[in-house]
């Protein structure tokens, strides 16, 4: 066995015994067969499991050192509204041309808080631009065939454009196989695998891009960062925010570092970067001597953390600790109010770009 074969499979065993017995019982059994040492890429993936970080402002003397505020702070409420009205101008005209608006159909899932909020500003957002919206609620014990049939009867439905899931999924429900069964001229989310596919390869262009990924890019590009031959630290590899934002970033020509949570000495890794965007969903884990001076802070996370001070009884806190990062880096987005605002100004614009496809409307 080569050197960082053995040194990978040492890797494991330590990190996750179990997973390894059964990958070597794999190879004993197919032993003969095998002809290559990589096993399944599948039989790899573990789970991410971060370690909890305290709230900075319990340990204020972590930044004693660190100068007044100096960062931009990016407005993406601001940003996503100035893009909803050009999102409503263009659904008026398909109207006045067509006398059809864009249709998006939601299929949410359980009861779970963060989700139910989530829709919910979607649909209010829809209202917004003028985008019909429609909303499926199966419960949290359901069976796999009723999300199916809800997503197949809206890929039926002509006056649907863009279906989402609203993820995470029941655990007892296999989100693969949901996510593959919405059509790909209606993937919305940009998670079927020939969009991811098409994102990662050169050249190619995915029907959709995923909405966060494609907010975060946005503010970049809006805020005049410079992308291009930077060093880009994207912290988390989840197929919703983290992968599809390296390969974003790379297409954009950075020069991308993901940090997960088997990654070695962390802070040092993002000590480096130009460009950090963090999406662990960790609240605080980004402290701010993880932050080079100067750098750009996009942070993703959403964690509600319970507070009776808040008219909801919680409020969202974000991976990164903002009262830190926001005295080194050069500029960052605030939770709630960055990221948030620019994911569901994206998801309208796919929705848009979905019914011009459909309808052949230029």
């Amino acid at each position: 066995m080569g050197l960082v074969a053995v040194t990978w499979h040492n890797f494991l065993r330590k990190c996750h015994p179990q997973k390894i017995r059964s990958l070597h019982t794999l190879k004993v059994d197919h032993q003969l067969d095998q002809i290559l040492l990589s096993p399944p890429l599948a039989s790899l993936d573990i789970r991410d499991i971060w370690t909890p970080k305290s709230y900075c402002q319990n340990i204020p003397e972590v930044h004693k050192s660190f100068n007044e505020q100096n960062a931009v702070v990016l407005d993406g409420k601001l940003i996503s509204m100035e893009i909803k009205s050009k999102i409503a101008d263009e659904v008026r005209r398909m109207k006045k041309c067509l006398g059809k608006v864009p249709g998006l159909a939601v299929v949410l899932v359980g009861e779970r808080r963060e989700s139910q909020i989530y829709v919910r500003n979607k649909v209010t957002a829809c209202e917004e631009v003028g985008i019909k919206s429609m909303v499926t609620e199966l419960s949290t014990d359901c069976a796999e065939a009723e999300v199916h049939n809800a997503v197949m009867q809206y890929n039926k439905d002509p006056s649907i454009h863009g279906i989402l899931v609203q993820l995470p999924l029941p655990k007892h429900l296999d989100e693969e196989k949901v996510l593959d069964a919405v059509c790909l001229a209606k993937d919305v989310d940009g998670f079927h695998p020939l969009n991811i596919g098409n994102l990662a390869i050169a050249g190619r262009e995915p029907l959709f891009t995923p909405c966060t990924p494609k907010g975060c890019i946005e503010l970049l590009l809006r805020a005049g960062v410079e992308i291009t031959g930077k060093k880009a630290v994207v912290i988390g590899r989840s197929n919703i925010v983290g992968l599809p934002t390296s390969l974003l970033l790379q297409r954009h020509h950075a020069t991308v570092t993901v940090v997960h949570a088997f990654t070695e000495n962390s802070k040092q890794v993002t000590c480096e970067a130009d460009i950090v965007v963090s999406a662990a969903g960790l609240p605080n884990l980004v402290r701010g001597d993880w932050i080079k001076p100067g750098a750009v802070v996009i942070d993703v996370g959403t964690t509600p953390v319970e507070d009776p001070s808040y008219e909801d009884g919680y409020r969202l806190v974000g991976d990164v600790c903002f009262e830190e990062a926001v005295r080194v880096a050069s500029i960052i987005t605030p939770v709630p109010g960055g990221v948030g605002p620019m994911t569901v100004a994206m998801l309208l614009l796919n929705t848009l770009d979905s019914a011009k496809r459909i309808l052949n409307f230029t």
